[in-house]
Parts: structure tokens; sequence; C-alpha cells
């Protein structure tokens, strides 16, 4: 058993490593600044700092930098990676002087107790800067608010992405000046084109003058645009502008509609407005709640059924909350929580646009194939909100959506017809996201596969452990995948990586992506490359050797605390709009043990993070809250 394998087991049972009592340095140590002193950072001067300082920051990291246990806290995921690496023994290299199993123990044990002290981290909501309705939110809050399905904010520009890698982040959701003009035009547009029952819910009669129905359809009509109660004074100003069209003739129509106009081109419509809040921090009210819920679960505004709750105080009540998630989960709008979330963390929109296979070399990818591709994991995903299904199964399972068209790129019988369905299959290759045609073919070059892309991608976006990024004059192996000069692609590809200074990481990316090697550049399986069979064989970092994508995913289920540890982090940036910071560290460790508890079901995280204090807390101006 190599010794970070033997490493790990002992520091799970609470045992030796080579005559290091684990729990008595832990006791003695409890992570204080003195024994971080003393016994861990002299380590880290011996075996890191030359090349991780101010000045060289191989892979970006400055080790440094830490000179106290409080500088620890503000860089978790650096030492997350530090963990990793050394309880691996990819760090240091094999080409550098190593720690004895007694110093890569200590140090260790010191890191893994730092980060279950939660009473060392301060409790903040985080930054909530003003959030701007992305593109997709502002779509469907048009459909939802007018009952349209124009989509105009898809000539809008486009939405960055942000920390955490979403295109709702509100830090990155800027307002540039052509904007503000096309949302003036959206607005005119889209009201033209409303269902009449959406905007006259009020007109003047015998017994009801022009400005009673004016002042009643705009004091509806602006609580449900700007997702709260309105002011008096706030309808006020809506009825100056009816009243000035009045009086210069405007029919009755054209008169409400320039109100309207100016109600969704107000910030309080194209902004998600959260009440200010003075102390330190503070609980939202029920309606900006309310709000948080259907951007997360919706991608829009609150349907009547939330706006009741809020009205009636109700959201902040645990049962009352998780019955309406349960409701929105199961509602069709959750498909764009889906397709959004999905989409984006999966990376298959790419498909789209920079991952485009060489037609040449595989005539087979048509934008239909292309197309079923892309929903396939939207589909699988969404199932899995509809049924609060394992996130295991993203992993690995036993059955797949599929349409004809993929059916048969997958070599699936008996699937007719344009519709993703749900199918049963033979054997364990092909289940889970390491088996969709998208991720295998934007992990793919044009023309070939590439262990480096899919492991790469393994690590990135299934264990949460990216690598750093290649030497800027690290050559690449070319577009073919034939044999060349006696020598298959693989084992060309084992002499490319043999270079010491790119070991370390290929060691960890390449065995993952050869895993995978069964399936073609666009997803298709094969068992021959080039006239010789398929190598997919391979050896972690750790020891365990696999065959084939069947294998390969056993030993990624054996890992499913951080599996669990990346959808927790992806799905808890998505929902609060930002990047995670190093104080919400404890939460993303507290839920993803209560997902352990409860077989991982997709509910439980979304439940954990609906309930959480950063979703339901706003920061005030005095910063942040301590525990």
């Amino acid at each position: 058993m190599k010794i970070a394998t033997r490493t790990r087991h002992f520091l799970r049972a609470g045992w030796l490593t080579r005559g290091i009592c684990v729990l008595a340095f832990v006791a003695r140590a409890g992570a204080d600044d003195a024994v971080f002193e003393k016994d861990i950072r002299p380590l880290l001067e011996k075996h890191c700092f030359k090349c991780h300082n101010a000045q060289k920051q191989k892979g970006g990291v400055n080790m440094e930098q830490f000179r106290n246990r409080a500088a620890f806290y503000h860089e978790p995921r650096t030492w997350e990676k530090v963990l990793v690496q050394l309880r691996d023994e990819e760090m240091p290299p094999d080409d550098k002087p190593q720690p004895t199993d007694a110093e890569r123990g200590r140090i260790v044990a010191w890191i893994q107790h730092a980060f279950e002290d939660d009473s060392a981290v301060p409790r903040d909501p985080g930054r909530a800067p003003l959030h701007r309705l992305s593109r997709l939110e502002y779509n469907n809050t048009i459909r939802d608010l007018l009952g349209v399905d124009t989509r105009p904010a898809d000539q809008f520009p486009p939405d960055g992405g942000g920390g955490g890698g979403f295109d709702n982040n509100s830090a990155t959701l800027f307002v540039p000046p052509v904007l503000m003009e096309q949302y003036l035009a959206a607005a005119g547009d889209v009201l033209e084109k409303a269902k009449p029952e959406r905007i006259f819910t009020a007109r003047p009669d015998g017994a009801t003058t022009k400005e009673a129905a004016a002042r009643k359809l705009l004091g509806e009509f602006a609580r449900r645009a700007w997702r709260r109660p309105v002011e008096g004074g706030e309808t006020d100003a809506l009825m100056t502008l009816f009243k000035r069209s009045d009086q210069r003739g405007e029919s009755f129509d054209n008169a409400v509609k320039l109100a309207l106009r100016v109600a969704l081109a107000s910030p309080n419509f194209l902004f998600r407005v959260e009440p200010a809040v003075t102390s330190t921090a503070a609980p939202l009210d029920d309606y900006a709640l309310a709000s948080r819920l259907s951007y997360f679960l919706w991608s829009s505004m609150p349907d009547e059924e939330l706006f009741r709750a809020a009205d009636e105080k109700k959201l902040h009540d645990p049962k009352t909350l998780a019955a309406q998630v349960r409701r929105m989960l199961r509602d069709a709008k959750a498909r764009d929580f889906a397709e959004s979330f999905a989409g984006q963390w999966l990376r298959v929109r790419e498909l789209k646009t920079t991952a485009v296979p060489d037609r040449g070399k595989f005539p087979n990818f048509t934008p239909a194939l292309r197309d079923a591709m892309m929903a396939e994991p939207v589909e699988f995903f969404q199932a899995l909100l509809r049924d609060n299904g394992s996130l295991m199964d993203l992993l690995d399972c036993d059955y797949a959506f599929v349409n004809e068209t993929l059916a048969r790129h997958y070599g699936i019988d008996g699937v007719k017809g344009d519709a993703l369905q749900r199918v049963k299959l033979a054997d364990r290759n092909r289940g889970g996201v390491l088996g969709m045609g998208a991720v295998l073919t934007l992990t793919s070059y044009p023309q070939r596969t590439s262990p480096v892309l899919r492991g790469k991608w393994v690590l990135e976006e299934i264990l949460d452990s990216p690598p750093p990024p290649p030497p800027p004059t690290v050559k690449t192996l070319s577009a073919s995948d034939k044999p060349k000069d006696g020598l298959t692609f693989r084992q060309r590809f084992e002499k490319h990586r043999a270079d010491a200074t790119c070991a370390s990481c290929h060691k960890r990316m390449d065995p993952l992506g050869f895993g995978l090697e069964n399936f073609d550049g666009i997803g298709a399986w094969r068992t021959e490359l080039a006239g010789q069979p398929v190598d997919a064989a391979g050896e972690l970092v750790t020891g365990e050797k696999f065959a084939g994508p069947a294998e390969l995913k056993k030993l990624l289920l054996a890992r499913k605390d951080e599996f669990a540890r990346t959808v927790t982090e992806k799905m808890f940036a998505y929902a609060l709009n930002r990047g995670l910071e190093f104080y919400d560290a404890p939460l993303m460790r507290q839920t993803v043990k209560s997902l352990a508890r409860d077989h991982y079901r997709v509910e439980t995280l979304i439940l954990a993070i609906v309930n959480s204090y950063p979703f339901q807390y706003r920061r005030g101006s005095d910063g942040i809250a301590v525990k």
C-alpha cells in the first residue's frame, strides 16, 4: 500500500502515522498561533517556500504569506489544495527533498483540525451588491409578468461570468449605457405584445373614474413588477405620468402604458432591490426572501402563491419554506434552473461556441446530435430535482435520457422520436455525466480525444481540485491520434509527459482522462483506435488501478464527500449570486455532512441552501457579524 493511501486511512481512523499520535498532536496543538509557529511554519519553510514564495508563486500559490493561524482562514481553498497534495504525495515533486512520514502526518493533521475549528471563522452573510436581472432572469420575468415569450433580453449585451463561474453573479452584472436604451425600447415593445388581462385589471366605467381605474391597475402592476408592496408615493409618481398623458389627449390605454413603460425601466424592476440593513446584519423581509427563492429555483419573479406567503409573513417558517421549495421544484419553470445551473457547471453551453468537432473527422456530429447532447444533462438534472434523486447519480447510474438521434449515437436500440426519454442502460460505462456526449465532446480536440482535457475536467468539475496552468513553453501533441514513429498515441503521450516539471500535474490528470478513452471525440463508444485495442487502463496517484469508465466511476464514488463538496459549493455560489469566501467554509462542511446522512439527496442540498444564514440574511453597512 502506498504511503499516501496508508496515511489517509490512518487519519480517517484516528490512529498512528509512523510513530506520531495524530490525536495527541491535535489535542496539544489546538491549531493556535504558537503551534503553527513552532511546528508547522518551519516545515513549510523547509519544503514549500523555495517554490511557493512571494516572488516565485509556482502554480499561483504563495505559502510564505501564511504567518499565523488567522491567515489560514482567509485562503481556505489554497489550504484544501495543500491538504490534498500533501496527503496524496503530489507535493513536494518527486525530484525535490521529501518530508518524513511524521512531518507529512503532522502538517496534514494540523490542517484537518484547523478546518474543523468553525469557532475561528466569523459569521457573515457576505457581500450583496445590487443585483441586476440577468438576461435569463429578465426574459423569464417579462414572460411571467406580461404573458409574452418574446425574449427581448437575447439582444442585450452578454452577461459576465464571475466568482463561482455563473453568469448570475451580482458583482459582474454591470449596466453599460447602451443597456438603458435597450431597456426602454424593450419595455415599449413587450407592453404592446402583452395580454390585455395582464395589464388592464381595471377600466373606467360608470362607477369608476379614469383616475381611480388607473391608480388601481398601476398599483397592482407595480406590486407584481417590483416584487413587493408599493408605497403610496410610488403610485403617485406613476399617476403623475398618467395624468400628463391624459391631459394631452392620449387614450386611457396609451396613458397607462406610458406609466407602465417607466415602471419597467425603473431600478425597482431591473434590479432585485432588497431593503437596506443598517445594523451589522439582519434577516431579509419575506418579500426579499421570496425573490431570492424564485430567482434561485425559477430564474424568475415570485408567483401569486409565493406573494401570498410573503403577505402572511410565513416564508421564514421552515415548514412553509420547505413546502414552497418542493412545489417549485416540481413546477415546469424549474427547467430553467436545471438548464442554467447544470449547463454552466458542466460547461455544455460551449458546444455551440468553442467546442466544435471537425466535421471531416466526425461527420455524424450534426446540429440535431449537438442539440440532443446539450439537452441530455438538463433533462437529467431536472429529473433529479423532480424526483429528489441522489447527487451520486451524476457520477454513476444505470439510466440515461436520450432521443432517437442520441440513442443511435450511443448504440442504444428501441428509442424513437425527438423527445428525450429515460432509458435503462445495458452496462455502467455510459451512466452519469462522464458518459454524456456533451461532456466528452467539449473535453476533446476537434480531431481527437484529449486525456489531458478530460482529466482536467474531472479534477475541476467533479473533484473541485483544478491543476495549476501549464508552463508557457509546453508543447502539445499533434492533432492526429494515429501511430507515429512506431508509437501508439498513448505511447507518444507517455513520452511527451515524462518531463519532471510536468509530471506532478499529469500524473493526477492523465489516468482520469485515459479511463475515458473508450469514448471517441464526440462520445461514441469504441474498442479500437487506429487498428489497436483502446488502452483505457490507469492508476491513480493513491495507487488504485482501474480499466475503463465503469471502474473509474467506482473509484470516484469512493470519494463521495469530495464530489458532494463540489456540487454544494457550485450550487451555493449560484443561489447566493456571488463567489464563496473563507467565512462560507464551515457552512459548506456542515452541508456535506447533512447530505451524507440523507444519501446525498438533491432536495437536502437545496433546503440547506434556502435555510442558510447567507441566503436569509443581508450584510449591513457595519460589515461582519461575528459569532
